[in-house]
């Protein structure tokens, strides 16, 4: 018998814990890599670097931000809100009922003052206010096989309640996103000559290449008892529809501009420019607003403050963060410390480098 105590021995005269195999341990094992001791930058923010840095930024962005601010102020905009203007007075309080009957003339003129010289070309927009284009279900509701290929017809699954008619047959293009095209339509006269409206090239090349086959017809379309927007030529193919693409580009927000068409001539201030709206597009079911934007562009594209204002505001902010440092520097100096101490700068050994 073992003594009390005493580690229990095997036949051959061995331990008996020396035959259980022991466990792996789970530390990694030592690498450069593990340890973070691969050759890095490790900057050490000095004054001299760390004001050096606050003024070349302010110096870099706070032109950049004049030229932008300038350039967005050049650009003439014209921004006129034609949705309650154009109801009639007998029809307000009842826009619902106005805009849903189509028996009412929905004809409206608008005179529009040119504020400033507005050189060609002036770019056509429409803005709706409160229409969340960016809800997850209109979203999905379309069908990208369908729009990109013939072959795709009857892929529809993914565009309830749009996506078939009660026989069966598909509609295309289907969709809600389809469904709800915008329908308004502007004619634009100057001292009373019609001025043309160019509608090619306002979508995206990529999508018109790539989104929306050119042997896609439109089928069903619209002719069900629920009329949602516009309508579609049966006779064009979808890649040549191009007030259709420019809508199916969902925005992301709920207040939207989209580029209607262009106005290839130059207009001078001051003068009257008379706009024929069909104010046919409903947003009154959900407290929208519908706006007609004239505007004028520049190097950075449209009217947009935001950009030089930003770019002011960190150029700014940063020179003062440099003209705190100066002053702190040198009126409350601190000086650094020996890096050879620092963790990076001393070797395993425990010897500096």
């Amino acid at each position: 018998m073992a003594a009390k105590g005493s580690t229990p021995r095997s036949s051959d005269g061995g331990s008996e814990s020396s035959s259980v195999p022991r466990r792996a341990s789970k530390k990694p094992r030592y690498s450069r890599f593990t340890q973070q001791e691969l050759p890095a930058c490790k900057p050490i923010l000095t004054p001299f670097w760390v004001i050096t840095t606050f003024t070349v930024i302010g110096i870099i962005f706070i032109p950049i931000g004049l030229a932008s601010l300038f350039a967005s102020q050049r650009v003439v905009e014209i921004v006129d809100r034609y949705d309650n203007s154009c109801v009639p007075k007998a029809s307000l309080g009842n826009e619902i009922g106005f805009i849903q009957n189509s028996e009412t003339n929905k004809t409206c003129i608008r005179t529009l003052t040119v504020p400033k010289h507005m050189k060609s070309p002036i770019y056509i927009y429409y803005q709706l206010d409160n229409f969340y284009q960016n809800h997850r279900r209109y979203v999905k509701s379309r069908s990208d096989k369908q729009l990109r290929s013939r072959a795709g017809e009857r892929d529809t699954t993914t565009c309830d309640p749009e996506g078939s008619r009660a026989d069966g047959s598909p509609i295309v293009p289907c969709g809600l996103i389809a469904w709800s095209l915008f329908n308004d339509t502007y004619k634009f006269s100057l001292n009373r000559k019609v001025l043309d409206v160019n509608k090619k090239n306002i979508a995206w090349k990529s999508d018109k290449d790539h989104k929306f086959g050119k042997d896609v017809y439109p089928k069903n379309f619209q002719n069900g008892t629920l009329i949602g927007g516009a309508k579609l030529n049966a006779s064009i193919p979808l890649s040549e529809q191009e007030d259709l693409i420019v809508w199916m580009r969902t925005a992301a927000l709920p207040t939207f501009r989209k580029l209607y068409g262009k106005i290839e001539a130059d207009l001078e201030a001051n003068e009257k420019l008379s706009v024929v709206i069909e104010n046919n597009y409903n947003t009154y079911t959900f407290k929208g607003k519908k706006k007609l934007v004239l505007s004028t562009t520049s190097w950075i594209g449209g009217k947009n403050d935001f950009l030089g204002i930003a770019y002011l505001t960190v150029g700014g902010l940063c020179l003062c963060l440099s003209i705190s440092f100066i002053l702190l520097y040198i009126i409350r100096p601190r000086h650094l410390g020996d890096p050879s101490y620092l963790s990076w700068n001393i070797n395993p050994s425990g010897h500096m480098n």
